[in-house]
């Protein structure tokens, strides 16, 4: 039983204004707001005295205010940046001994389970419980005890102004006070309870409505809901449980687009979960050379993917940029062409003699597949033969209808193969690099395969003169072999990767680093082959601006200027032999590949994704932004080599005790492991 000298009061912590779902707590539920909703169910407890709505001074909190009188409940008034003295003053206020705080978006939370956690924390003889320190039940049912005295130690000696906005941290932190955890007897942490987005509110909404005639109903009710309507909790089961204090803007706005955008943006590459789920900052504010500042004003090192390899001279060139401005101030698009389209073409064609007519898009996928249509309208043959990644068109992803894992190695496992058309069934055939063999096999057995798409390069080097026999193989059964260089093409060399083989290709494709970050793709060829485009309907409106071709033409110039490449591949065979230096210090087996220019690897272990997923998190940590793969660009220096590596090799330290079995790695990641990202080997 409660002391009857101690006056336990529930701070209920709400405003108006959040960023992720505006004006929550007053949308209505079977006619109550969220907010009357959660006092109400709050109300039924027998451990607490009163309840206290603690809200901001400002103007679009006076509706609170409103709901507050309507139902008979104490408002006070304070400060909407420091909740900690919002909270200190509140409690002053009315007396309080004991403070259980609650904040108003978890409408769901259980009467019962706070009289649980009150009695806990006085049997225990705690200063601070609470059911947060380690989760156990479902993000929503957040509940948290703590003395007046702690409140008040916090409220005068915490400094930190990023703490003073979330009560309990400092108070979580102090080593002089007791506290406990209450755990539940089932892991539940994985439930999503809270409304904090708009699918959030959509799926505790028809929880309202399914128990109408029950307000008073129970967590166990709902878990007994889940088992009956399974459909209502896939509402918004793609939205992470993140405890609302640790939360940065970047996951805040991630979750915030999953519901709204499908799969939360439009390229794999730069989905946080493929890095460090519920910590990647994910959105940028401004980006310059290799530095990259987040919506929290955190500025990283980008030692990772560069722009995913589109920023060759670093972000924000200012001679590319000044190109750009003086285009876009011209005007970027109009009824005639841009002339810079044509010099960009002959750019293209003296770098590569072989070639004489180019085609432009403004994306690798578009590029790929204008590539395809003109191969198919030359030689009147269906069938492709894929080697590599080349976008997510239909025709690339129906080497999957036959077989899901036929891109395994090319994309990554399990490919799904959604809309795509089960029409295209046997036109898209897949082949390994440097298996010549393998192709031979496949074009003798499907005589209708009339292109050949590839990459030259991406991890392994060819062997046996892979490239020159495969082009051999094209001219003897005539077919149209493509080389897809978004990726390999300038970086090892100006122009396109083939030439440091001498095997030329009937069609070749640039982008990624053509313009330094502005949209630019080329689709040069043989004009005999080219030339069948115009057999075709190829063409799009965006296909004509201004911006790509300008960029592109100064990020060539500046290139051939610096000798870009050779900077990228020297900087790049230093980051292979840090990397080789370090594992053999600490005894750890790396596959190291890829380009000079953009340097791999992969832990030769089974806990290959753990690993990772501890490396991002520890240098995030120290301001870095670094996975297992790095697109250098000319602005890495010596400076940034130097500093990553004497962090990467504590962090291969920890890594390697936990190879021994000292450490537990599921203990030092804090949250969910990474998912693989492209060509992630599966171990």
């Amino acid at each position: 039983m409660i002391n009857i000298n101690k006056n336990v009061i529930c701070i209920i912590q709400a405003r108006l204004d959040s960023t992720r779902l505006p004006g929550k707590v007053l949308k209505k539920i079977n006619n109550k707001t969220i907010l009357e909703l959660l006092i109400h169910r709050l109300k039924k407890s027998k451990k607490i005295n009163k309840i206290v709505i603690a809200t901001t001074k400002k103007n679009i909190d006076n509706k609170i205010l409103s709901i507050a009188k309507k139902i008979s409940i104490d408002c006070f008034r304070g400060s909407e940046n420091d909740v900690l003295a919002r909270y200190f003053h509140c409690a002053s206020k009315f007396k309080s001994n004991v403070i259980v705080r609650i904040t108003a978006d978890c409408p769901l939370v259980d009467y019962n389970l706070v009289d649980r956690i009150i009695n806990f924390y006085f049997k225990k003889k705690l200063d601070y419980a609470s059911n947060t320190l380690k989760r156990s039940f479902p993000d929503g049912l957040d509940i948290e005890v703590f003395s007046f005295n702690a409140l008040k130690d916090a409220f005068k000696k915490c400094k930190e102004k990023n703490l003073r906005e979330h009560v309990t941290p400092y108070i979580i932190n102090n080593k002089n006070l007791k506290k406990k955890n209450f755990s539940n007897t089932k892991d539940l942490s994985n439930k999503r309870w809270t409304v904090d987005e708009n699918i959030d509110y959509i799926f505790v909404k028809k929880i309202f409505e399914y128990f109408k005639k029950n307000l008073y109903f129970n967590y166990h009710d709902i878990l007994k809901l889940e088992k009956k309507k399974p459909e209502i909790f896939k509402l918004n089961s793609h939205l992470a449980p993140v405890k609302k204090s640790s939360i940065n803007k970047g996951q805040e706005f991630w979750n915030r687009a999953l519901d709204i955008i499908p799969d939360g943006n439009m390229l794999l590459s730069k989905r946080p979960n493929i890095f460090l789920p519920n910590y990647w900052p994910t959105y940028f504010k401004k980006a310059s050379g290799y530095k990259i500042t987040d919506l929290e004003n955190i500025t990283y090192d980008d030692f990772s993917f560069m722009g995913v390899g589109t920023n060759i001279l670093g972000y924000a060139n200012k001679f590319v940029d000044k190109e750009v401005r003086r285009a876009v101030k011209q005007g970027n698009i109009s009824t005639l062409n841009s002339v810079e389209e044509l010099y960009l073409a002959e750019k293209l064609i003296d770098l590569h003699p072989w070639a004489h007519m180019v085609k432009f898009a403004r994306t690798g996928g578009e590029a790929s597949t204008i590539a395809i249509r003109i191969a198919r309208a030359t030689t009147n043959k269906d069938c492709i033969a894929v080697c590599g990644y080349h976008g997510w068109h239909d025709w690339y992803l129906a080497a999957n209808l036959n077989d899901k894992k036929n891109l395994d190695n090319h994309l990554f496992p399990n490919l799904s193969i959604a809309g795509v058309s089960q029409k295209l069934k046997n036109t898209t055939f897949k082949f390994d690099y440097n298996d010549i063999n393998g192709l031979k096999k496949l074009l003798n057995n499907q005589n209708n395969i009339g292109t050949i798409i590839m990459e030259v390069r991406r991890n392994k080097k060819p062997k046996n003169n892979f490239l020159k026999k495969v082009r051999d193989l094209a001219n003897q059964k005539n077919i149209i072999l493509i080389f897809d260089e978004c990726t390999s093409g300038f970086r090892e060399n100006f122009g396109g990767l083939h030439k440091k083989y001498k095997v030329s290709p009937d069609i070749c494709i640039f982008g990624k680093a053509l313009g330094n970050g502005y949209p630019i793709n080329a689709v040069i060829g043989k004009r005999e082959v080219m030339e069948n485009a115009t057999k075709s309907f190829i063409s799009s409106t965006f296909w004509t601006e201004r911006v790509g071709p300008a960029a592109a033409i100064k990020t060539m110039e500046i290139m051939e200027k610096e000798k870009s490449w050779k900077y990228l591949s020297k900087y790049g065979n230093e980051i292979k032999k840090t990397w080789k230096e370090i594992a053999h210090l600490h005894k750890i087996k790396l596959i190291i590949e890829g380009l000079d220019a953009i340097p791999i690897f992969s832990f030769d272990h089974a806990d290959h994704l753990k690993f990772k997923t501890f490396l991002t998190q520890e240098m995030l940590d120290n301001k870095i932004m670094a996975t297992n793969t790095v697109y250098v660009c000319t602005k890495h220096n010596r400076d940034l080599l130097k500093k990553y590596s004497l962090i990467l090799s504590n962090i291969f330290q920890k890594i390697r005790l936990c190879m021994d079995e000292k450490l537990k790695i599921e203990h030092l990641i804090r949250g969910p492991i990474a998912l693989g990202g492209l060509r992630q080997k599966k171990y």
